[in-house]
């Protein structure tokens, strides 16, 4: 099992887009994949558990993941997140 933290930089935060394309990419690895945030762990491959988290630009959640290709899940996902999900712009980097 591995875990990261990481911080939610896109201004819309973790909405209904983003945590589909989050889901859909981790649904993609075998692993097993949570997300803690403010003392609530939710499974990262439920679309419904991701929601919950309301997760707002500058959110740190601490992502686990635990299986036979954790650390490829891992990156890609880590990489998602980095990039804003499509939704950072050149104005929007400090």
């Amino acid at each position: 099992m591995i875990k990261k933290k990481v911080t939610i930089v896109n201004d819309a935060g973790l909405h209904a887009r983003p945590a589909a394309a989050m889901v859909k990419l981790a649904s993609n690895y075998e692993s097993d994949f949570y997300i803690h945030m403010y003392g609530y762990k939710v499974n990262g491959k439920s679309i419904l558990g991701v929601m919950t988290l309301a997760a707002e630009k500058g959110a740190e959640l601490e992502l686990e993941v635990d299986g036979d290709d954790e650390e490829e899940a891992l990156e890609a996902i880590i990489e998602l997140i980095d990039s804003g999900f499509g939704e950072v712009y050149e104005d929007d980097e400090q």
